[in-house]
């Protein structure tokens, strides 16, 4: 299949489709799998690939060798089919297993049986909502492990023209900027003589209260 990523969506509803979609848009390699025929034959052209199985069964997902993927994104609706196509991509290697999950309860069964990252769409929708009308400055919100947490902003107008060193935002606010896009060009780990301009992309790293501190001084 080439040295592209290659990543299979379980599921093509709503989230699963758009996954996959939105992948395929990237230049990855995707191959979309639901258990509905119906749908499948519809979304004959608009995938790539895609293909028809009962994804609690073993032997499809080793017919389409599923091991060999770098992702598997299981968006399935029904708990026991998502618990179950996440405990056999787990057993056959599958490095990256991400699980759209339904509540807590199948997320924390999700990650016991090898999940590598749970994601609540409506919920993390929401609170990337939240995140940008509670910043004015926010562009987009990862969530990481705890309290911590990644912005995408773009750069203050009071920052126009200042260094990272003059700025000291590690020392002020306990907040890292990992990477800056400026123009075309991504910077990753600038250099502390880099200065700030006019409609910079920062990206930051920091606790909520360390972002949250930041936002206010704005």
């Amino acid at each position: 299949m080439g040295s592209r990523k290659q990543f299979a969506v379980l599921g093509l509803g709503r989230f699963g489709l758009s996954a996959a979609r939105t992948l395929e848009e990237m230049g990855a390699e995707v191959l979309g799998v639901d258990m509905d025929v119906n749908l499948t034959e519809s979304l004959t052209g608009i995938l790539s690939q895609v293909v028809s199985f009962d994804i609690r069964d073993a032997r499809g997902l080793d017919q389409v060798g599923i091991g060999n993927f770098d992702a598997v994104i299981i968006a399935l609706k029904n708990l026991e089919a998502s618990l179950m196509a996440t405990m056999l991509c787990k057993e056959r290697g599958v490095p990256e297993i991400v699980v759209k999950a339904i509540d807590e309860r199948h997320a924390e069964m999700a990650r016991r049986l090898g999940a590598t990252q749970v994601v609540f769409s409506e919920r993390d929708m929401a609170r990337r909502t939240v995140m940008h009308l509670v910043s004015k400055n926010a562009v987009d919100y990862i969530d990481l492990a705890g309290s911590v947490k990644i912005i995408s902003i773009i750069v203050p107008e009071s920052l126009v023209g200042k260094s990272l060193i003059e700025s000291d935002l590690r020392g002020r606010y306990n907040i890292v900027v990992i990477a800056i896009r400026h123009g075309s060009e991504t910077m990753v780990a600038p250099a502390p003589s880099y200065c700030f301009a006019e409609g910079d992309n920062l990206f930051i790293i920091g606790t909520e209260q360390s972002l949250a501190e930041f936002e206010r001084d704005l």
